[in-house]
């Protein structure tokens, strides 16, 4: 009985093993796939660093857009060019503290 134990667990083992050196391998191969995407695939330097970087590509985005529709409005709308150009200076000059305040702070 004894002989028979040990012979089925040496056959349990040995299936283990032979499952074990098969994950090793899909495992090994899948590094390996994954280490030639990452070396063909270009990085991009992620620069993150400045002002606009506190905010998401979506809100820079619409800092963008509702600048542009808020110098078009001008253009369009006030004929003496003094006062467009003041008025292009103060919409320059206010904007950050208006982003500040409608999208807030993130540390």
């Amino acid at each position: 009985m004894s002989k028979e134990r040990a012979r089925r667990r040496a056959a349990r083992e040995a299936q283990l093993e032979r499952e074990r050196a098969v994950r090793r391998r899909r495992v090994a191969r899948r590094e390996r796939r994954r280490a030639v995407v990452r070396r063909l695939t270009p990085r991009w330097p992620r620069r993150r660093a400045g002002r606009l970087a506190r905010h998401s590509r979506g809100e820079r985005a619409a800092i963008v857009g509702l600048t542009g529709v808020a110098l078009v409005a001008i253009w369009s709308f006030v004929d003496d060019l003094a006062l467009r150009v003041v008025l292009v200076v103060l919409l320059l000059l206010v904007l950050p503290a208006a982003v500040v305040i409608a999208l807030g702070r993130r540390s």
